[in-house]
């Protein structure tokens, strides 16, 4: 079931919170991933929190981010009407001051349950001064938004920008009390050693206790906030299970989700590349269809249709792993409306 609320997913942060579990938010760059999610996630009664990008969103709307967001947003409500887990969308990443313009849409068109704004790269003050902006505009539309920003940085790329690992920094949890104060955002993603991207051949030092002490201040100056944590592709199982008692409930994924989708298509094509290419001898006679040879390439493996049923397959499982690995499998939250 969909919702495009902020209360709904407030609500589903609190339990997790209070159950020691939580949920990768998962960006979505292709429908047969978004599919693929969402079996996942109500074949093992999770709530499911997806996420699309401003790249991802000019994409889907070829070039037009705010048309991209309402055809993701009409395809994933109606596809999530076919579940029965809570399925609520995020958009991610919106950069400031530079997508203010994508910020508006983001509001105007009341379709996702929360944002994330992100002046991280910025120096504290001007990042306090771009969230505190954001969220004055997020809450002076006409339905509850929540708003996620971040204070540290996380090496790897993200949406084209590029962050080398000496400019990642822990966040401090003195700063993130005063962050969340001056700001008033309902989530805060914090750096915590992850990275975006492909982390093999990375030295990761992931901190748990960073969250763990973020957390506690948080907590101890009244705020009910929850971590986030990005760039959470690569990490482990022990990892997740550490950061889920330092009581973070949402990590953020990715590159995972992109790469299950190359690699089962990059297998399937591999498996059936003599129905797809001609064999030796035979002109690549593309424009005919090889009319004129003894050869033709079989259709049951070359229609998208195929690949693209072994990618949603796919995703499925992968999702329904970790949706086991951080313990929201059979938490579903969902409220017949």
């Amino acid at each position: 079931m969909p919702y495009d609320d902020g209360a709904a997913l407030s609500t589903v942060y609190s339990a997790a919170r209070d159950g020691g579990y939580g949920f990768f938010a998962s960006n979505v760059t292709h429908f047969d991933i978004l599919l693929g999610l969402l079996r996942g996630a109500d074949r093992v009664s999770a709530d499911a929190v997806l996420q699309v990008s401003r790249d991802s969103a000019a994409f889907y709307g070829d070039g037009d981010p705010a048309v991209g967001l309402e055809a993701f947003c009409a395809y994933l409500d109606r596809f999530a009407e076919r579940t029965n887990v809570g399925v609520f969308c995020n958009v991610d990443h919106v950069h400031l001051p530079d997508q203010r313009d994508f910020l508006d849409a983001v509001v105007e068109s009341g379709v996702a349950s929360s944002v994330m704004v992100d002046a991280s790269d910025r120096p504290f003050e001007e990042n306090v001064e771009r969230v505190s902006e954001a969220v004055a505009r997020v809450r002076d539309g006409d339905r509850e938004m929540l708003v996620e920003a971040e204070l540290g940085r996380v090496a790897g790329t993200e949406s084209g920008v590029e962050t080398v690992a000496e400019d990642a920094f822990y966040t401090d949890p003195e700063r993130a009390v005063e962050f969340v104060e001056r700001t008033g955002v309902d989530l805060l993603a914090v750096s915590v050693g992850t990275r975006h991207g492909v982390a093999s051949g990375r030295d990761l030092d992931v901190r748990p206790d960073v969250a763990r002490d973020v957390d506690e201040a948080l907590r101890d100056a009244g705020h009910d906030v929850p971590l986030v944590v990005h760039g959470a592709s690569g990490l482990s199982d022990e990892q997740v299970e550490a950061l889920l008692g330092a009581g973070v409930p949402k990590f953020n994924k990715n590159t995972r989700y992109q790469y299950e989708y190359a690699r089962t298509a990059a297998d399937f094509y591999h498996e059936h590349a003599d129905a797809i290419r001609p064999p030796e001898g035979v002109d690549d006679d593309r424009g005919s269809m090889f009319a004129g040879a003894d050869w033709s390439p079989e259709k049951t493996s070359f229609h998208p249709h195929v690949v693209g049923e072994a990618v949603r397959d796919r995703l499925a499982d992968v999702m329904a792993d970790l949706s086991e690995a951080t313990g929201s499998a059979g938490q579903s939250r969902y409220i017949d409306r």
